[in-house]
């Protein structure tokens, strides 16, 4: 994604859903330029945890941050060890690789990640307890996210067809079963 001057403001939204069962991981990614609204997203969640949810920056290990700059924005409260193990260690580290291999495979440009944040937002299920699912599907889920969001999809048309039969893993509406 080149960002040039003139678009700040623009915004690449992405969303991925990988996996099954308790290790299965949802991201969300809001990537943009760091001197619009992305970068202000990005520094105001950092400057702003509250208990359970403490947004980090995502590394491939310690002093060797994601590139473009990632912040680990947790949607599960952290309440366990364990869940504190899953959602440091192996989210994290999938989100970090997942994202650089959004660099290397070109849906994130090389020559922009300096000019850009990136925020994702991670589902960690507390009752996970496989660390390498964790890591592959975080690491899957944020690529394919960053896919999406460059792609501009799900398109309108997808979106509309969908809406009579919505479901999610969650929830699958009587009938659709």
């Amino acid at each position: 994604m080149t960002v040039p001057a003139a678009t700040h403001a623009d915004l690449r939204i992405g969303e991925s859903f990988i996996g099954e069962g308790a290790e299965a991981a949802h991201i969300n990614t809001v990537l943009g330029h760091r001197a619009g609204p992305a970068g202000v997203a990005w520094a105001t969640a950092l400057a702003t945890p509250r208990t359970g949810h403490v947004p980090f920056v995502a590394v491939l290990r310690p002093g060797l941050p994601a590139k473009p700059m990632t912040l680990f924005v947790n949607k599960a409260a952290v309440e366990t060890p364990e869940h504190a193990d899953l959602t440091w260690g192996a989210a994290q580290a999938g989100v970090a690789a997942g994202v650089m291999d959004a660099v290397a495979d070109g849906t994130v440009p090389e020559d922009a990640v300096d000019d850009l944040v990136l925020i994702a937002a991670v589902w960690v299920n507390p009752a996970a307890a496989d660390a390498d699912l964790v890591y592959a599907n975080n690491r899957e889920a944020t690529r394919s996210a960053l896919r999406a969001g460059a792609a501009g999809t799900p398109s309108v048309a997808d979106a509309l067809d969908a809406r009579h039969a919505p479901a999610n893993p969650f929830y699958i509406p009587p009938g659709d079963a």
